[in-house]
């Protein structure tokens, strides 16, 4: 872990409850490893062309990291899953852009305000609890100008899917993976948040193969207004 200098700040005014999903993070770890064959061509998609100052929310066992282009000056990833957190930091070691790996929740992240070029939400959306309040908090700590990058899964399918991925999300498919939700809509509600949508794209993850309910992802940008 390397030193965060003064690129943190304390926002005691707002209480959270810890995030601990050990058993979750566990199998994430694992599975996310094994994906990465998949994954990592749009991990290398995802952060191409970021510079600057760059937050990560919700970086996980850091499989970003490797993926970070020369022009960023450093990545504060924050994580609030202990296990997950341990595993980002010894990623974070072997990266070539210095990471500095920090505990915290995306509703209220423990940055100042406007600190940062650039911010990353990679496949984190579908878990936080408050997504209107996290995708705030997010636009908080950008510049006027920055860009958020985006790789999320989310509501897809047609009618069918999209009404199994609703059941789903009432029922077993949060308790059982960490908090996530496979039909929210990432792109609406950045939309609505108050950012402007740049380029994006939907893809399915894997190409081909069975389609899962977490299978429909959205690949993009999007930027805070500069007169914000």
């Amino acid at each position: 872990m390397r030193s965060r200098g003064s690129s943190t700040a304390q926002t005691g005014a707002l209480s959270t409850t810890p995030v601990h999903h050990p058993l979750f993070a566990r199998f994430y770890a694992r599975l996310s490893v094994a994906a990465e064959p998949t994954i990592g061509v749009h991990r290398e998609e995802l952060l191409a062309g970021l510079s600057g100052r760059v937050i990560e929310i919700g970086a996980g066992n850091g499989l970003n990291f490797a993926h970070y282009p020369s022009t960023v000056s450093e990545v504060v990833a924050i994580e609030p899953e202990r296990r997950l957190r341990q595993l980002a930091v010894t990623a974070a070691l072997r990266s070539d852009v210095p990471v500095d790996v920090v505990p915290g929740v995306a509703e209220a992240l423990p940055v100042k305000s406007e600190a940062f070029d650039g911010a990353v939400v990679s496949l984190v959306l579908c878990s936080v609890r408050d997504l209107p309040r996290a995708l705030a908090e997010i636009h908080r700590v950008l510049r006027p100008g920055g860009e958020l990058r985006f790789f999320e899964h989310g509501s897809g399918g047609g009618r069918a899917m999209a009404a199994g991925q609703r059941l789903l999300d009432r029922t077993v498919w949060p308790p059982l993976f960490g908090g996530c939700h496979v039909g929210r809509d990432p792109v609406g509600a950045i939309r609505d948040a108050g950012y402007e949508l740049g380029p994006h794209r939907r893809l399915l993850v894997p190409e081909r193969g069975p389609r899962t309910p977490s299978s429909y992802c959205v690949l993009g940008t999007a930027r805070r207004p500069s007169a914000s």
